[in-house]
């Protein structure tokens, strides 16, 4: 009987390697012997040798076409080192994980991998060795390369996201190697298909051979959260449908015993009730959603005007200035504004007390904003507790853990809302708000939504169904939004998308097919609104460059993307000729930092915005929300943005 759990518990990979190629192996070390010192002996885990060049970023001032592959010899030698002090500890195994071995590598690339291991063989002598990938399907190439690496004993797959990997380890798998079958997801918080896994099992361990297949979750459990036995508020029905980490840890276990002879009848027999439950349920499945989302399929839906002449409109409407500024949608969430919140959910005080603290909240913003003279106003989101949760606590198909939390970047955790049935919006969810902030102004207000890309993005989906057809269903939802936003005279609309690209398959032949629903998805949200009525979206945290192309045909009439953080690197794209005719704000300062930009330094970066791009095009506006800023920190940056964008102004009108 032989399980495995893929790298769980465990530091993300960054900083497992991080630690050994800067400190040694002191952490490392101390880690492994401690557990060892408890009486659980565990798998040390590190990122492979080429993964963490491959995933690697020169250093600033390097040559774009400087090869991170030249060093593989250079870091050998400190993984050489790592091993040799695990064999000294009494470890039996060790395990690398080269993630990018799934993704369209060239000939040179995959040889890196041939080198690195054959150089680590001797090293890796009397070890037990695992080479894991997760993902996504590896292709026959690379199969084929890791499949005859030296030295190494077994090879892991994810036959959650890979399942074309099945097709290549039919095709041949080598003798007398293990197999670590990943077919417990690692990604997702769904319980398994025991029945289906069982018989995936059965038929591989028919090709690879008797006690050489290894029960294991497809990826690293980080991506999931960890008990659920944690969650009281969840109903008995729905919580039957999940597993967290601490159940996939049963599953696997429960799946090793069976592959061997040893099957839990009464475990496989409640998994099975659970899922001809979640099957049969009438909470998963509406079918007028059904019907509204199916009739999306094979048609276009794109606003009636293009996009130059839709901004003449607007401007005749909105009468903004040149270099117009704007933020991004939220301002400081106070600890006054979040205890608030927490006693209007604790019923510890009243809705009319909520919605008083509420108004007076906004009412501050929108003063703040107007004394600073920005041009197109936010109202703040000081009802809002995340940007993806806020929605889906509105929507039907939805449901929330109380301590459902998992690691989103740093030291930043989330809980994920769970898509778990047919996706529809009951009734309006920001229409209150953003009509009382715009009372409060004869500015534009902006009504701030999040786009279904993101919502879908941010959430763990329902895996019963295709996930493009859950974000259209999403995508219908917002649009009712949208377009009830419209009715009650919000004439700017944002609907964020900052999860857009973190959606990409890794693969480039599955890329277009995502971008492309991804797309249509938003123009669904949008496409019935008025030439006057200007759709904003905002995209944060990723590299763009790559699918610019794709962000040009969302179609939006402004998008407000972050620029700064990522050291103007989206700039470059309109270096290199592609051409851009909406609205566009590419941040002119970085929010994720207390620093304070000056008026000089922000005009600096404007001019050279003004060099690759349009000034009747060009906002202004920080990289990101201002939720995580103190108002301390935030009123003299927006002063000085704004002061900065008057200057560039005077200077233009006076080059004439």
């Amino acid at each position: 009987m032989a399980s495995h759990i893929v790298g769980y518990p465990r530091m993300g990979p960054k900083r497992e390697l991080k630690f050994a190629l800067d400190f040694g192996v002191l952490f490392l070390m101390s880690f492994y012997i401690f557990l060892l010192q408890l009486g659980i002996e565990t798998v040390p885990v590190l990122i492979g040798p080429v993964s963490y060049l491959l995933l690697s970023k020169p250093a600033k001032g390097v040559e774009k076409s400087f090869s991170l592959l030249s060093l593989i010899d250079k870091i050998l030698p400190v993984y050489k080192e790592v091993i040799a002090e695990l064999k000294a500890a009494g470890a039996t195994w060790v395990q690398f994980d080269e993630p990018t071995l799934v993704l369209d590598l060239g000939s040179h690339q995959l040889q890196a991998f041939t080198h690195a291991y054959s150089e680590l063989e001797s090293t890796l002598s009397g070890l037990q060795v695992l080479v894991e990938t997760y993902f996504a399907d590896v292709t026959a190439e690379a199969y084929k390369t890791l499949t005859s690496l030296n030295g190494v004993s077994g090879f892991g797959f994810d036959l959650i996201r890979g399942t074309k990997s099945l097709d290549l380890i039919k095709g041949g798998f080598p003798s007398g190697k293990l197999l670590f079958a990943g077919v417990v997801d690692g990604r997702n918080i769904w319980a398994n298909d025991l029945t289906s896994s069982l018989h995936i099992l059965q038929a591989l361990e028919a090709i690879v051979g008797k006690d050489k297949v290894v029960v294991s979750t497809s990826c690293s459990l980080l991506h999931t959260a960890v008990d659920l036995v944690n969650e009281t508020k969840l109903d008995k029905e729905l919580k039957s449908w999940l597993a967290f980490a601490a159940q996939k840890v049963l599953e696997v276990n429960a799946l090793a015993k069976a592959l061997v002879g040893q099957k839990d009848e009464a475990f496989f027999s409640s998994n099975a009730t659970a899922h001809a439950s979640r099957k049969s349920s009438p909470r998963v499945t509406n079918e007028a959603v059904q019907k509204a989302a199916a009739a999306l399929k094979g048609s276009d839906h794109r606003r009636a005007t293009n996009v130059s002449a839709r901004l003449d409109a607007q401007q005749k409407k909105l009468n903004l200035p040149l270099l117009p500024t704007t933020t991004i949608g939220s301002f400081p969430q106070t600890m006054d504004l979040r205890r608030v919140r927490r006693e209007y959910k604790a019923k510890k005080i009243s809705e009319d007390d909520y919605v008083n603290s509420i108004k007076e909240e906004i009412s501050k913003v929108v003063k703040i904003q107007e004394e600073l003279d920005i041009d197109v106003l936010v109202h703040g989101e000081p009802e809002r507790n995340d940007m993806v949760e806020y929605f889906g606590e509105q929507l039907s198909g939805f449901a929330f853990t109380v301590n459902g939390w998992v690691q989103s970047y740093g030291s930043r955790c989330v809980k994920p809302p769970i898509i778990y049935g047919d996706v529809s919006r009951p009734k309006a969810m920001t229409v209150f708000w953003s009509s009382i902030a715009q009372s409060m102004t004869k500015r534009p207000m902006k009504g701030m939504l999040t786009g279904p890309v993101t919502i879908l993005n941010w959430s763990f989906v329902r895996n019963d169904q295709p996930r493009h057809e859950t974000c259209y269903q999403i995508a219908l939802a917002i649009k009712d939004e949208v377009e009830d936003l419209e009715k009650a005279g919000i004439t700017v609309i944002q609907i964020d998308e900052a999860a857009l690209r973190e959606g990409l398959p890794l693969r480039k032949s599955e890329q277009a097919f995502y971008l492309d629903w991804a797309v249509h998805s938003f123009r669904i949200t949008n496409c019935g609104v008025q030439d006057t009525t200007q759709i904003h979206t905002h995209m944060c945290y990723s590299n763009f460059n790559d699918i610019i192309h794709s962000i040009i045909d969302m179609d939006a009439d402004v998008i407000t993307i972050e620029n700064s953080r990522s050291d103007e690197k989206l700039l470059s794209v309109f270096r290199e000729g592609v051409k851009y005719g909406a609205g566009i704000g590419p941040g002119v300062y970085d929010i994720h930092s207390p620093r304070i930009p000056s008026t000089e330094e922000i005009a600096d970066r404007i001019n050279k915005m003004l060099a690759v791009l349009e000034s009747n095009i060009l906002w202004v506006n920080p990289d990101c929300g201002l939720k995580t800023r103190k108002y301390s920190e935030v009123k003299p940056a927006l002063s000085n943005m704004v002061a900065a964008a008057k200057l560039i102004r005077t200077q233009l009108a006076s080059a004439k």
